[in-house]
C-alpha cells in the first residue's frame, strides 16, 4: 500500500511540473521548476529504495512452497514415481495402493537382503521391516550393495534404512537391531503379512518357518554358495510345502559352508535378492505365478536356470495339520 501511494504522488509531482511548465500561473511552488524537480527526484528515490528492499526480502526469505496435492491414497510425486506400475495391466493403481498397504518383513540385511530391501523401497511398499544384528565390514561391500563405505561399523538395519529412506522418503521403514530369536518372533511376525528370509544360518530359517506356518504367512526364502543360488515360496496354507519339508534336519558341519568360507560370487545375491522382492510383490499383488511349491536354482558360473517341484511331507512335524 505504501508503495502504491508513492507511485501516486510521483505520478502527480510529473503531472504538476508538465502543468507547470504550460501554464506558470498554476504552480503552486513558485515559477520555477526546480522545487519540482527537487520533490521529484526525492519522491522517485524513495520508491526506488522501497523496491529495492521488497526484492532483498524476498531473495533473503522466499515464500514457502505449496503442499503436494495429494490425489487418493497418493501424492502427485507418489504417482509420478510409481507411474510405470499404475500403467500396467495386472498392476494398476489398484494394484500399487496394495504395496503401499503391505509390511513386509525382511530377515537379515545382509547379501539377500540388501538388493531385496532396496527394490522393496523402490516401488513403494509401505512398511518394511529388517532384523539383523550385524555390523557393515568392509567385506560386505563386495556384494552387499545398500551398504557404502561411509557405513562401515554401524549397524546394517541403520545403514539399510538410511539408504532405502533416501531412495524413497513416502515409505516407512522399522529396524530392528538384534538377533531374531524365540523370545520375539512370535510377535514380530504377527505385525507383518509375509517374510522374507535371507538370513545365513539354518537355526533362524527353521524358527521363521515354525511362525510363519502357525500364523499362515508366506515365506520368501533364498540361498547362496559360491556360483549357486536358489528360491522359493515355503506356503503350506496354499497347499504348498513348508521349509522343513524340504530341508528337514540342519546339515551336518562343513556341508553347507557360510559365505566366508567358500565365498561367494557378486552379483548373485543381487539376482536371487531381487528374485526374492519379486515373489513377494506378486504376493501382494495377487498376480502372476509364484514359486510356491518348487525351487528356482540359478547356476551363475555356467548361466543355467533350473526349477524343480517341492511335494509337501504328510509326515512334516511343522505343517502336516495345515490346511
Amino acid at each position: 500500500m505504501l508503495i502504491n501511494a508513492v507511485v501516486i504522488i510521483l505520478i502527480l509531482c510529473v503531472w504538476m511540473m508538465v502543468a507547470g511548465s504550460i501554464a506558470p500561473d498554476l504552480v503552486i511552488l513558485g515559477q520555477s521548476l526546480a522545487a519540482w524537480s527537487v520533490l521529484i527526484t526525492v519522491v522517485g528515490g524513495v520508491y526506488l529504495y522501497r523496491q529495492l528492499l521488497t526484492f532483498l526480502r524476498a531473495r533473503a526469505h522466499p515464500p514457502e512452497s505449496q503442499p503436494t496435492k495429494s490425489t487418493g491414497p497418493f501424492s502427485s510425486i507418489e504417482l509420478e514415481r510409481y507411474a510405470r506400475h499404475v500403467v500396467m495391466r495386472e498392476i494398476g493403481g489398484t494394484g500399487q495402493k496394495r504395496l503401499k498397504d503391505a509390511k513386509v518383513l525382511v530377515v537379515g540385511a545382509g547379501g539377500l537382503g540388501a538388493p531385496a530391501l532396496q527394490y522393496l523401497a523402490a516401488a513403494g511398499v509401505g512398511t518394511i521391516g529388517v532384523i539383523d544384528d550385524d555390523t557393515v565390514e568392509n567385506a560386505n561391500l563386495q556384494r552387499q550393495v545398500i551398504h557404502t563405505e561411509e557405513g562401515i561399523g554401524t549397524h546394517k538395519v541403520f545403514s539399510a534404512k538410511a539408504q532405502m529412506l533416501a531412495q524413497n522418503p513416502h515409505i516407512e521403514v522399522k529396524p530392528y537391531n538384534r538377533r531374531l530369536d524365540e523370545e520375539i518372533a512370535e510377535e514380530l511376525i504377527a505385525d507383518y503379512d509375509l517374510i522374507l528370509e535371507g538370513s545365513d544360518n539354518f537355526e533362524t530359517r527353521y524358527l521363521v518357518n515354525k511362525i510363519a506356518v502357525v500364523q499362515q504367512k508366506p515365506m520368501v526364502s533364498g540361498a547362496l554358495s559360491q556360483w549357486e543360488g536358489q528360491i522359493s515360496v515355503f506356503d503350506p496354507a496354499r497347499k504348498g510345502p513348508c521349509y522343513q519339508c524340504i530341508f528337514p534336519e540342519k546339515p551336518a558341519d562343513g556341508l553347507a559352508p557360510s559365505c566366508a568360507e567358500a565365498g561367494v560370487f557378486a552379483p548373485l545375491p543381487g539376482v536371487i535378492g531381487t528374485m526374492m522382492a519379486g515373489e513377494a510383490m506378486k504376493l501382494i499383488l495377487k498376480t502372476g505365478a509364484t514359486l510356491t511349491g518348487s525351487m528356482l536354482i540359478y547356476d551363475a558360473h555356467f548361466g543355467v536356470i533350473r526349477q524343480i517341484r517341492l511335494n509337501k511331507r504328510t509326515d512334516c512335524p511343522i505343517c502336516s495339520e495345515q490346511t
